[in-house]
This record gives structure tokens, C-alpha cells and sequence, in this order.
């Protein structure tokens, strides 16, 4: 027995000081991740350059980067937030220590309205004196009309540039469908409602090609025009120049049309900004800060009104819930409640980056908006894309500002239900059926809809667009008749939408905050963001599993991820829909 317990009680003592040993690790390790995530603010020194590293994808906002995924590689996607960069450009303006930016151009995606923000940003910057050179080893056509702005522009001997107009190329799914059997049932209302079209039809219509032609030709006469004003080059020089496919001409040709300063390899590009700052002599006393650096500097004048000016921000597709993915509409009636009870928000500018989605989930956005809106101003500020139900949650507010070539508009619905008889013949699968009434089996994916279903879904349907008439035209003051000869789920570009009334002005954040400051009688105000973002250690204990996932499927699929969450979405979506194509991309 005494043998017994001194094994024992050796064991125990093993296993405490196994486990000790094990919080010892998990602790340094959460010391050390921690410190890792936590980034002190950059010490600003004199003759000191922002970098514009262009490069990745740009959203709305990012949030703090999940540290194990990227201590395990996974996570390999550069992205960046529009809000630092502009906040950076901002800063730099004010501060005497940062004396020019460099903008470094790579392969970076960002929406026409996003660089058109960045691009007024940086002449904002320019009249502090201070200077804008750009560098690229190869221009894309969006990195070229942002750096355009530059007061010298270089490209590297063997680089390229490139300017070849603008394209939309959907995909059709109709004639894979037809071959596999699925049949998708369609009900909609608007003219130029082309979501559902790549279920339908096998090519494009002719009042979607309308809609499309129109506004990315409107997007591209802001492109020229703005690039014809800092070049001096006509638009009618860059046309040809677009046609001719400037991206396989020689850098010298470009040198020759005006579109690049010089030519001059990147090793250099120190050397040369050394000769635009006073009293530097080598090329190593050019300090250049990033972006993420100047976002830890305080501003020069920060106000500590407690007056606030609440920014929320909402990226992505509507759908209900209340996750963390998207503009779920639990999540932001919670937000936009929480705004609306905050008795120092004197006023709210709504950040509004979405296709679209949920007709239903925007509904309830919309009246959280509307009740927000009867104890403050609330001024929406559209993204790349503010369309369809991102349009919807917009309509009612106080003001709504917009970028020339925002997508706007889109006033439509539309549902789709599959009918996966012809697959299930294909298979060799029947089906019985035994019913107490008519409509028992409505939603059975094995059969086609009747003539009875398909009346009763199309006025479904047809009353989901009267109600976002109505909502529309109460918010903005046009007759239920006027405004839908301009709905029809026709997509406009903000310019386009200024002209027929769904939108107030034109402009940035910037201009967004202005209105919402004159509205709420301000002068002196702070700026607070919402949803908050998350920290390090909420970001290191998130939802690893997810995001771990998403990475995977990122890494396997490579360039077909895209179509795997465009299938995604759809299986996902609400059967009702208020949103613009899936997969809209204007390049």
C-alpha cells in the first residue's frame, strides 16, 4: 500500500508540473502573440516620405489581421483599408515632418469610386505644397488613373502601361443548366433588372447591354477626362492611345505621348526623391513610413469635442441574421439602435458599400435608417456600389452623396427557384407525392411550378416592388409614377443618378461628413467609426475555424474561389432578392 500511494502521489506531481509547464508555454505564447499584435505609434523623424504601397485589394475598412493564420501562412492576401489611407494622406498633409508621398503602383483592385476617393484625396494633399511622385514597374489601367495625379511619374525601363478602356463580360449559366437539367423558375419585375439573366438567357439583352453601355461609358469619360486634366493630354489622344493597347508598346512611347515623366528603374526612385527634400544628402536619409506606420500617429488636431459624428460602415451583401460577414440586417439594426439611443452622436454618416441582397433584410435596415433619422441626421455616403437593396437601406436618409462613378440605383426584385426534374430523370430518380391541399407540396424542387404558383410568386414579387417604389420615392420626394420610369432595376452611375434625383451631391467621405456637420449645426466635432473593429487579442480568439476554411478553399481553388462563392451566395440568398448581378465586375 505505501508503494501504491508514492506511486501516486509521483504521478500527481508529474501531471502538476506537466501542466504547469503547459500554462507556463500558453502564457508566454499569449505574451508573446500580443506583443506581436500590439504596434506602438511610429516616431515620425524629419525629411520622412508616406508610401502608397498599391498592391492587393482594397476594402471599405480591414480588420485586424488573425495572427495564428498568419503565423501558419494561410492567410496570403494582401488587403487594405480605404479609411487608413485616407487617414494617412490626411495626416501627412498636416504634418510638417512628412514632406511628400510616394506612390508605389502594383497589381491592386480597387472599385472606379474607391480610387476616385484616394485620387481627390492626394490633390487635396497637393496644395500643401508638398509633392506626389509615382512609381510602377507595370501601370494597371485603375493604379494609372490614381497616380496620374503625381507631380512626376516613372516607370522602369522594361515596365508597362496600361489604358484599354472599360468591359463587363457576364457569365451565362443557361446552357450548362439546360445540359445538366435544372431549370430556373424566374420572377421579376424591371425592365433592367439582369440578375437573373445568366439563368435565362444565354446572351445579353438588349436593355441590359443599354444599361451597361451607359454607365461604364459614363465611368470612363471621368477616367479621361480627370487623366486628360493632370496630363495635359485630350481625351480624344487618350482614346487612341486605349485603342492602340498601350500595355505592348515600348516605355519609351509612353515617355513620348506624355503618359510617363521618365523612365528609371526602382533602385533609384531614393535617389531622386533625396534631390526633392532639402538638406539630405544620402539617399539612406529618406525615411519611408507606410501606411500602416502614419495610422499610429495622432493627428496634429485632434478634437476632443464630445459632440461626435458616428461613421457606419456597411460592406458587402444584405442578408438577415446577425453575423459578422456582410451587412447582416440584425446586426446593423442593433448598430443603427445603438446610434440612435447615443446621446452624444449629434449625427450619423451611413458608409454604404453593397450589391445588394436580401429584400427582406434590407425592409428592416431601412426602417432602423428611417427611425434613426427622426432623432438625427443621417447622411449616406455611397462606396463602389450602393445599388439595389444597397440602395434601398440608402433612400430615406437625410442626404445621400455619391462618387461620379458609383453603381447606384438598381430599384428591382427578383426571385428564382431551381427545378431539378430534369436531373433527377437524368438520375433515375422518381418521385411520389401525397397531399391534404392544393399548394401542400409548394417549394418541392423535384417539379416545375404550376400556372397557379407561378401567378401568386409574380404578384409576390410585384408587390415587393411597389413597396420599394414607395419607400424610394417617400425618402426622396418623387412621385411613385416619375420615379419608376428611372427604376425598372436600372443600374446608374452617381453622376447619372444626380441628374434624376437619387442622389443629392456628389463626393467622398470627406464631403459626406461636411453635410452631416452642417445638418447637426457643428462646427466642432470628433469622428468615431462603427462597427468597432476588432482588436488583436478579439481577432487571435475569433472564429478560427472560419476563417482557417476560407483560406484553405482559397489556396485549392485559386482563381475559380470566386465562383465557388458566387454559388455559394446563391444557395445561401433569400428567395427574394433585391440586389445587382453576382458577378458584375467592371475592368
Amino acid at each position: 500500500m505505501k508503494e501504491f500511494f508514492k506511486s501516486l502521489l509521483a504521478s500527481v506531481l508529474g501531471c502538476s508540473i506537466v501542466l504547469g509547464l503547459c500554462f507556463l508555454v500558453f502564457f508566454v505564447f499569449l505574451a508573446a502573440m500580443l506583443s506581436f499584435g500590439s504596434q506602438e505609434e511610429y516616431v515620425l523623424k524629419d525629411n520622412t516620405v508616406l508610401t502608397l504601397k498599391l498592391d492587393g485589394v482594397l476594402y471599405d475598412r480591414v480588420e485586424e489581421e488573425n495572427p495564428l493564420l498568419a503565423l501558419l501562412g494561410q492567410d496570403k492576401d494582401i488587403k487594405s483599408g480605404l479609411d487608413d489611407i485616407l487617414s494617412s494622406i490626411k495626416k501627412a498633409k498636416e504634418n510638417n515632418k512628412i514632406k511628400g508621398i510616394y506612390i508605389n503602383a502594383g497589381a491592386f483592385s480597387a472599385s472606379g469610386a474607391f480610387l476616385k476617393e484616394i485620387r481627390d484625396q492626394l490633390i487635396d494633399f497637393k496644395e500643401s505644397g508638398k509633392f506626389i511622385v509615382a512609381y510602377g514597374d507595370i501601370y494597371t489601367q485603375g493604379c494609372y488613373y490614381l497616380s496620374s495625379v503625381a507631380d512626376k511619374m516613372i516607370m522602369n525601363p522594361e515596365g508597362n502601361m496600361d489604358l484599354h478602356g472599360l468591359s463587363v463580360s457576364p457569365v451565362f449559366y443557361k446552357g450548362l443548366l439546360d445540359k445538366i437539367g435544372i431549370e430556373m423558375q424566374i420572377f421579376k419585375v424591371g425592365t433592367f433588372k439582369s440578375a437573373v439573366e445568366p439563368f435565362m438567357l444565354d446572351k445579353m439583352s438588349e436593355a441590359n447591354r443599354e444599361q451597361v453601355s451607359s454607365y461604364i461609358g459614363d465611368m470612363w469619360s471621368v477616367v479621361t477626362s480627370e487623366i486628360s486634366n493632370s496630363r495635359n493630354i485630350s481625351v480624344e489622344k487618350l482614346n487612341i492611345i486605349a485603342d492602340s493597347l498601350a500595355l505592348f508598346k515600348k516605355p519609351e512611347i509612353c515617355v513620348q505621348d506624355g503618359l510617363i515623366d521618365t523612365l528609371m528603374y526602382e533602385t533609384g526612385v531614393r535617389e531622386y526623391l533625396k534631390t526633392l527634400l532639402a538638406g539630405v544628402e544620402k539617399a539612406k536619409d529618406v525615411h519611408l513610413a507606410s501606411v500602416k506606420d502614419i495610422t499610429t500617429v495622432p493627428p496634429e488636431n485632434k478634437s476632443k469635442s464630445k459632440d461626435v459624428i458616428a461613421v457606419l460602415y456597411a460592406e458587402g451583401s444584405i442578408t438577415d441574421g446577425s453575423g459578422t460577414d456582410g451587412i447582416t440586417s440584425k446586426r446593423f439594426v442593433k448598430e443603427l439602435g445603438k446610434l440612435k439611443d447615443n446621446d452624444n452622436v449629434k449625427a450619423v454618416v451611413f458608409r454604404v458599400n453593397s450589391p445588394g441582397g436580401s429584400a427582406y433584410a434590407s425592409e428592416q435596415i431601412w426602417k432602423a435608417v428611417s427611425d434613426l433619422k427622426e432623432k438625427k441626421p443621417v447622411v449616406v455616403s455611397m462606396g463602389g456600389y450602393a445599388a439595389s437593396g444597397g440602395y434601398y437601406i440608402s433612400c430615406n436618409a437625410s442626404k445621400i452623396i455619391a462618387e461620379p462613378n458609383t453603381l447606384t440605383g438598381s430599384i428591382g426584385i427578383f426571385g428564382m427557384f431551381p427545378n431539378v426534374e430534369g436531373l433527377t430523370r437524368k438520375a433515375g430518380l422518381t418521385f411520389g407525392n401525397v397531399k391534404t391541399n392544393k399548394h401542400a407540396d409548394f417549394g418541392d424542387v423535384t417539379r416545375p411550378m404550376n400556372a397557379d404558383e407561378k401567378a401568386i410568386l409574380q404578384n409576390y414579387i410585384e408587390r415587393g416592388y411597389d413597396l420599394f417604389l414607395t419607400r424610394c420615392s417617400d425618402g426622396r420626394g418623387i412621385p411613385k409614377n416619375s420615379l419608376d420610369s428611372i427604376a425598372q432595376g436600372r443600374v446608374w452611375t452617381g453622376r447619372e443618378a444626380l441628374k434624376i434625383g437619387l442622389v443629392d451631391e456628389l463626393g467622398g467621405m470627406d464631403k459626406a461628413i461636411e453635410e452631416a456637420a452642417g445638418l447637426a449645426g457643428l462646427t466642432d466635432y470628433s469622428l468615431n467609426s462603427f462597427p468597432k473593429k476588432r482588436d488583436f487579442l478579439e481577432s487571435l480568439l475569433g472564429n478560427q475555424k472560419e476563417e482557417l476554411v476560407t483560406q484553405v478553399m482559397k489556396e485549392y481553388l485559386g482563381s475559380d474561389y470566386k465562383l465557388f462563392k458566387t454559388i455559394k451566395e446563391i444557395k445561401e440568398q433569400d428567395f427574394i432578392q433585391a440586389r445587382i448581378p453576382y458577378d458584375i465586375d467592371v475592368k
